[in-house]
C-alpha cells in the first residue's frame, strides 16, 4: 500500500461562459447539493458470519465478485456510474476545472537519471502523454534517444512501463509491462543498441524486480503460480518463488532458486551484489510486514545453496551495498529510527556487526552507497535532511537543501564519482541536481517549469494535540495572506499506515486547489513512518484507533483555529487513507461536509482473504484473532454505518482492475452508505474502467477523475470559483 503552460485552447472562452452563467450556475450547484440523486436499487442477501461467537451481517457480500466474471455486478457498476456521471456532468464549474487541470498538467516531467555501463537512463513525459517515455543517452557526447515508448502499446494508454533493469554490460534491458493498472506484470528483454525485442516473455510476476548475474546471461526474478481461471484479480497471492531465467529459453525451463511451499504466505525478493558474487534473498511473512529474513548464496560456488544470514522475522533489514564480504544493511534492530550496520559474511553473528551510522534524533529513511560514500537521508518533522559519511561511518558533510521539502534519488555504484538527486516541496515542482561526490558541488540538471506561481502560496508546519495528548505535526498550504475567519474551503488529506511517511510534495491538483481558493492540510498521523518504528506501531493493530483520533484532532484544530468550519471541510485519502476517511466519517459525520475515500480498505473483517491483503495483517491485525476482531469491527467503515444518520456528501472512487484493494470494498461500502444516508447529501461511487490501484493510470484518466473530484467538492462545499481562476502564470 505503499514510488515526481500555456493555457489550453478555449480557456478564456470557458471562463467567459462561466461568468455569463452567473447566478444560474450557482443555483444549479445548490440544487445538486440539496436533492440526493435517485440511486439504483441494490439487492441484499441474508449473509451472516459468526466471528468468535458474534454474528455479523454482510448483506452486500455478492458485490465482492469480480466484475469481469459476474454479470450482475457489472450491471450494478454500470447503473451506479450512470447516476454518478450524470450528477457530475451537471455541475457548471466542472468544465472550467477540467480545462485548468489539463492546461497546468501540460508540462515536462523528468525522473532522476541513473547510469549503467556508461549509459544514462531516465523517463520523461512531455506534458499530456498518457505514459512517460524511457530515454537513454549512450554517452555524455551523444544526445538522448527514445528507448521505450509505452504510448504505442495500447490505443487507450492503459499499458504502462512497470519496472526496468539494464544488465551489467549495458547491452540489454529487462523491463516490466502492466496492463490496465493491474499489479500483474509481464517482463520482456530489449537489445539496447538495436532496439530489437528479444523473444523472452515472463508472466505471472508481481512485486518483483530483475537482478542480472555478472555474466549477463540471465537474471533472477520472483513469480507466482499461474492462477486458476477467473481468480487472477481476486484470489489470494500464495506460494511466490524465486526463479532464474536464462536468456533465450522458455519460462517453463526457468530454474527454481528458492521456494517454501510449507509457508505459502511467504513472499520473496532478491538482489545480486554489485560485484556479482552474492545473491541476497529477502523473505517476508504475511504476519510480519516489513520485518524480513535474509538468505545469501555465493554465486561463485555452483553447488552452494542459500544459507540464512538473518532470521526470526523480528526486524527490518534493507540492503544498501557491499564491499567484498562486507554487506551493509539499514535496520531497525536495536534502533526504532534505524541505523546502518556492516555484516562480515565470515563472521555474521550479531555481536560481530559493526555500527557505521548510529540511530539519530531524525528517522533514517534511506541510505545509498555511491562513490564509496554513504548518502543518508533523514526525516526530521517529516522533512528531508541529507548527511554524507565515509566507508567507516565518519561524517563528511551535509547537503544543503532548499527549505521544507523532500529529497530522493542518489542512484549509483560504489565506484561512481557523481550521482543525481531531486528536491521538491509543496511550492517547488522539482529540481534535479547532478552531485559531485568528491567536491560536494550540486549543479542544476533539470528544473521543472509550469504555469503555477509558487510565490502566491505559503507553507507552514503546525503541531496539534491528539486525543491522548500526543503531539502531531501538520502541514498547511494556502494562498498568501490567509485570513483566519473560518471561511476557507479546506481539504484534509491523510494516510497514517504501513510505515509510510507523508513529506512535502508538488502536484498539479494541489496547485489547482490553491487557485480555487482552497487550503490543503496534511497531518503526519501515527501509523506512518515519520518518527520511526515506534510512531508506526502506535497506529497499528490494537492501537489503530490512534490514527483516526489523530485525523479527527487535526480537523478539530482547523476549526478551532478558524481556518475553516465543518460545512467547509472535505477529507480525502487513498488505499489505507481510504480506510482513514471511511473510519473518520462514520465516527464523526458531523465534522465533515465532504468525504472522498479512494480505493479504500472498507471491510476490515475480510480484507485478508483477497489478493495481497494477507500482507496487511501486520498493520491491521486479523478477524481470525478474537481481540483483534473486536478492534477491527469497532472501526471497520462498512460495519459501522448506522441507518438514519446524516453522513457527509461522499464520492467513493475505485477501479475495476484494482487487484491491490479489490473494488468490492468500495462497492459494498457505497451500497451500504446509500441505504443508510438520512440527509440530503449525495452518496456516489465513481468506478474507473481499465484502471487499477493508481500506478500506470493514464494522464487523461487522471485529469478526468481530478476534475470530477473537485467539481463534487465545489458543489457540496458551496464554493464559488474566484475571479480570474485559471489565468496562467508564466513558466519559471
Amino acid at each position: 500500500m505503499s514510488a515526481r503552460f500555456q493555457p489550453a485552447p478555449g480557456l478564456r472562452a470557458g471562463r467567459l461562459a462561466l461568468a455569463l452563467a452567473g447566478a444560474a450556475g450557482l443555483l444549479l450547484s445548490a440544487a445538486l447539493a440539496a436533492a440526493p440523486p435517485s440511486y439504483p436499487v441494490t439487492k441484499t442477501v441474508a449473509q451472516v458470519d459468526t466471528y468468535h461467537g458474534v454474528e455479523v451481517a454482510d448483506p452486500y457480500r455478492w458485490l465482492e465478485q469480480d466484475v469481469r466474471e459476474a454479470p450482475e455486478v457489472a450491471a450494478w457498476v454500470a447503473a451506479e456510474n450512470a447516476v454518478t456521471f450524470d450528477y457530475l456532468g451537471r455541475i457548471p464549474e466542472r468544465a472550467a476545472i477540467r480545462e485548468r487541470l489539463a492546461a497546468l498538467w501540460n508540462y515536462e516531467r523528468v525522473s532522476v537519471p541513473f547510469r549503467a555501463a556508461g549509459r544514462t537512463f531516465f523517463v520523461r513525459n512531455d506534458g499530456l502523454q498518457n505514459q512517460a517515455v524511457l530515454w537513454v543517452q549512450d554517452s555524455l557526447a551523444t544526445p538522448p534517444r527514445v528507448l521505450l515508448d509505452p504510448n504505442g502499446w495500447s490505443a487507450d494508454g492503459t499499458v504502462a512501463l512497470a519496472g526496468l533493469a539494464p544488465d551489467h554490460g549495458g547491452r540489454r534491458l529487462a523491463y516490466g509491462v502492466a496492463e490496465a493498472g493491474s499489479d500483474w506484470n509481464t517482463w520482456r528483454v530489449l537489445d539496447i543498441e538495436t532496439g530489437e525485442l528479444l523473444p523472452d516473455e515472463l508472466k505471472w510476476i508481481k512485486f518483483s524486480g530483475a537482478s542480472w548475474t555478472p555474466d549477463d546471461r540471465g537474471f533472477f526474478y520472483s513469480r507466482y503460480p499461474e492462477p486458476e481461471p477467473g481468480t487472477a484479480y481476486q484470489g489470494l497471492q500464495l506460494n511466490q518463488y524465486l526463479c532464474y531465467h536464462r536468456l533465450g529459453t522458455p519460462q517453463a525451463d526457468d530454474l527454481v532458486v528458492f521456494e517454501r511451499p510449507d509457508h505459502p504466505d511467504w513472499a520473496v525478493d532478491s538482489v545480486v551484489t554489485e560485484d556479482g558474487r552474492y545473491l541476497l534473498i529477502f523473505v517476508f511473512s504475511a504476519a510480519t510486514g516489513d520485518r524480513n529474513d535474509v538468505y545469501v548464496r555465493d554465486l561463485t560456488e555452483p553447488y552452494a545453496g542459500a544459507r540464512q544470514l538473518l532470521g526470526g522475522f523480528a526486524h527490518e533489514y534493507g540492503f544498501v551495498g557491499s564491499d567484498g564480504p562486507h554487506l551493509f544493511f539499514l535496520t531497525d534492530r536495536e534502533a526504532p529510527r534505524r541505523r546502518l550496520v556492516a555484516i562480515d559474511l565470515r563472521h555474521p553473528e550479531p555481536e560481530a556487526w559493526r555500527e557505521l551510522i548510529p540511530q539519530a534524533a531524525g528517522t533514517l529513511e534511506s541510505v545509498s552507497w555511491v562513490g564509496r560514500l554513504f548518502i543518508a537521508t533523514y526525516l526530521e518533522d517529516a522533512t528531508s535532511r541529507v548527511r554524507l559519511f565515509d566507508r567507516n561511518g565518519q561524517h563528511v558533510r551535509d547537503l544543503a537543501l532548499g527549505g521544507l521539502g523532500s529529497v530522493s534519488g542518489f542512484p549509483g555504484r560504489g565506484d561512481d564519482t557523481e550521482t543525481f538527486y531531486a528536491f521538491t516541496s509543496f511550492t517547488e515542482p522539482g529540481v534535479i541536481y547532478r552531485y559531485d561526490l568528491a567536491t560536494g558541488e550540486s549543479r542544476e540538471y533539470h528544473r521543472t517549469r509550469l504555469g503555477f506561481d509558487p510565490a502566491s502560496a505559503a507553507v507552514e508546519q503546525v503541531f496539534f494535540t491528539s486525543k491522548d495528548g500526543t503531539r502531531v505535526p501538520m502541514f498547511l498550504v494556502h494562498r498568501k495572506g490567509l485570513e483566519r475567519d473560518g471561511s476557507h474551503p479546506t481539504l484534509l488529506y491523510g494516510y497514517g499506515g504501513f510505515n509510510v511517511s507523508l513529506t512535502p510534495f508538488f502536484s498539479v491538483t494541489l496547485a489547482v486547489w490553491l487557485e480555487m481558493g482552497g487550503v490543503l492540510a496534511i497531518p503526519n498521523l501515527r501509523g506512518g513512518g515519520e518518527y520511526g518504528e515506534e510512531w508506526h506501531r502506535a497506529g497499528t493493530k490494537l492501537a489503530k484507533q490512534n490514527t483516526f483520533d489523530d485525523f479527527i484532532a487535526a480537523a478539530e484544530w482547523l476549526v478551532a483555529n478558524r481556518i475553516t468550519r465543518p460545512e467547509r471541510l472535505a477529507i480525502q485519502g487513498g488505499s489505507n487513507g481510504g480506510l482513514l476517511v471511511g473510519a473518520a466519517m462514520t465516527q464523526r459525520p458531523d465534522l465533515f461536509a465532504v468525504a472522498l475515500p479512494q480505493v479504500g480498505v472498507m471491510d476490515m473483517l475480510r480484507f485478508h482473504r483477497f489478493t495481497a491483503g494477507q500482507f496487511w495483517v501486520d498493520d491491521y491485525g486479523s478477524a481470525d484473532d478474537p481481540e483483534e476482531f473486536r478492534v477491527l469491527r469497532s472501526y471497520s467503515p462498512y460495519h459501522n454505518l448506522k441507518p438514519g444518520t446524516a453522513y457527509p456528501a461522499t464520492l467513493v472512487t475505485t477501479a475495476d482492475t484494482d487487484d491491490r484493494v479489490i473494488p468490492g470494498h468500495s462497492f459494498k461500502f457505497a451500497a451500504a452508505l446509500q441505504a443508510a444516508q438520512a440527509g440530503p447529501q449525495p452518496v456516489l461511487i465513481r468506478i474507473e474502467t481499465r484502471a487499477g490501484h493508481g500506478a500506470g493510470t493514464p494522464v487523461a484518466k487522471r485529469i478526468e477523475e481530478s476534475a470530477d473530484t473537485f467539481a463534487f467538492v465545489v458543489a457540496n462545499l458551496g464554493m464559488k470559483l474566484p475571479r480570474g481562476f485559471g489565468a496562467p502564470a508564466k513558466r519559471r
